[in-house]
């Protein structure tokens, strides 16, 4: 890796890290910024809100990227997330701060694709197993870093610097991205799917706004579910139609034709289901269950976030000396296995054993994101990358969402009416459980169908040497 190219990937590891520690650093600040500007009931919306926007504009940004360069899309991106940003942070209401961070999720919605897309342009195959592997990894350190950060600055500063924070790092990974990643533009005239677009972001908008409110704000076999259900059954099929007939769409569906980019997707999907059912319910299980504390149940849920860093860096030797069907079936294998321990726990079962399949867990998460993005980039061709790495992106969030909303429907069934007893939440989080081994074990099956490929043979192009 050369010096340019090692400035490139710090701009990117910088940008990544913000993106990741925003949901973990407003999490901890969360009871003091209720505090101060109220509003409890819409606490869910400042998470919510985040997902929405990012996920339902993420395959945008993506087709964007390819169309007009990945670089004005970046910097785009990381603009409208530091807008965000410093808006939340002068916020004096929550209405105010839930409006923010949808413009700090559109900035994210951009950033997180065209990061790796960036990477698949800039590397060749042996240096892009190890750069994602580093980007990867900074979800995990996110993750241990972000309630500490955040700790920090609510107990001797202001939960406004969790926001503020960002500007200085933000501008200086745009600035070095401006500066040293160098791209080639085709010249031809562009045409855009504004109807892609347009149906894509309300159809989504709408699943997804249902997904979210289901069993909460709204009931699920309510008039208004029922209705955001029939608009976006409605406004996605007329997108299918639109990609089908369109001669540059947004997410081109002949993507998913190519067995290595729709086994990717379909791994990276249910894989994401699983990851949200065990972050959300195994704290209500250390907490309600076990009655340790919030303490106790964020030290079990931090080995994922140190399994998941190690695991993507170990996916860039394995995919280069093993391949990367090898490295993706051993992720999707401890991903499994830890699942199905899970859900043989009781509440006799040492905190050790939790800890233990966390880190197992987090192993096999880390091995195989990090292998189904590197796949899905080496199996497309250059003009389409961004396309195919959002479409992934977008696919991995609405497999957070929809595992929210089935695991959440189930655990609903056990406490409803009130009778929330120990007993209950813990039968209740014992089928949470029992399902996500269920999903964990579809997703090894589904990786087991990766073709074993020699990827560095399929390069279309080579790393630059430097600007």
């Amino acid at each position: 890796m050369n010096a340019v190219q090692k400035k490139i990937s710090t701009a990117l590891l910088i940008a990544t890290f913000l993106a990741a520690i925003e949901v973990t650093i407003v999490s901890t600040a969360m009871p003091v910024i209720i505090d101060d500007l109220g509003g409890v009931e819409l606490i869910s919306w400042v998470f919510a809100i985040y997902l929405l926007t990012s996920a339902v504009t993420t395959p945008i940004f993506g087709k964007l990227s390819d169309l007009f360069g990945r670089k004005i899309v970046y910097i785009m991106g990381v603009t409208l997330f530091l807008a965000g940003s410093v808006l939340c942070g002068l916020s004096q209401t929550m209405g105010q701060l839930i409006a923010f961070r949808g413009i700090q999720g559109l900035g994210a919605g951009a950033i997180n694709p065209v990061t790796f897309t960036i990477i698949a342009d800039a590397f060749n195959f042996e240096q892009r197993a190890k750069v994602q592997g580093l980007i990867s990894s900074m979800w995990g350190i996110a993750g241990i870093f972000g309630p500490v950060v955040g700790g920090f600055f609510v107990d001797y500063w202001s939960w406004h610097w969790i926001f503020f924070i960002n500007l200085p790092f933000g501008i200086v990974s745009m600035w070095m991205i401006g500066k040293y990643f160098a791209e080639t533009l085709d010249k031809k005239k562009r045409r855009i799917d504004y109807g892609g677009a347009v149906t894509f972001m309300l159809g989504t908008g709408a699943l997804l706004y249902a997904l979210l409110t289901g069993g909460n704000e709204l009931a699920w076999n309510s008039a208004a579910i029922f209705a955001l259900f029939g608009i976006a059954a409605v406004l996605l099929t007329a997108f299918f139609i639109i990609q089908v007939r369109h001669p540059e769409p947004m997410i081109p569906l002949s993507l998913f034709k190519k067995a290595d980019v729709a086994v990717s997707n379909a791994g990276g999907f249910l894989t994401s289901a699983i990851l949200i059912g065990l972050t959300v319910y195994l704290p209500l299980w250390i907490q309600d269950v076990l009655k340790l504390g919030a303490t106790s149940s964020g030290l079990t849920l931090i080995p994922i976030s140190l399994g998941w860093p190690i695991g993507a860096m170990l996916s860039g030797r394995m995919m280069l000396r093993y391949g990367t069907r090898a490295a993706a079936v051993l992720g999707g294998l401890w991903i499994a296995l830890g699942a199905i321990s899970l859900a043989w726990i009781d509440p006799s079962t040492p905190t050790w054993v939790l800890v233990l399949i966390m880190f197992l867990t987090g192993l096999g998460f880390g091995l195989t994101t990090t292998t189904f993005t590197v796949v899905i980039q080496s199996s497309v061709e250059i003009h389409m990358r961004g396309a195919a790495g959002s479409a992934n992106t977008f696919l991995r969030a609405l497999g957070q969402t929809l595992g929210v909303a089935v695991l959440g429907t189930v655990l609903n069934q056990y406490v409803a009416g009130g009778a929330e007893s120990a007993e209950r939440l813990a039968d209740g989080l014992h089928a949470v459980f029992v399902i996500s081994a269920v999903i964990a074990v579809a997703s090894w099956i589904v990786t087991l169908r990766i073709p074993q490929r020699d990827y560095r043979q399929a390069e279309s192009r080579t790393a630059p040497d430097s600007k």
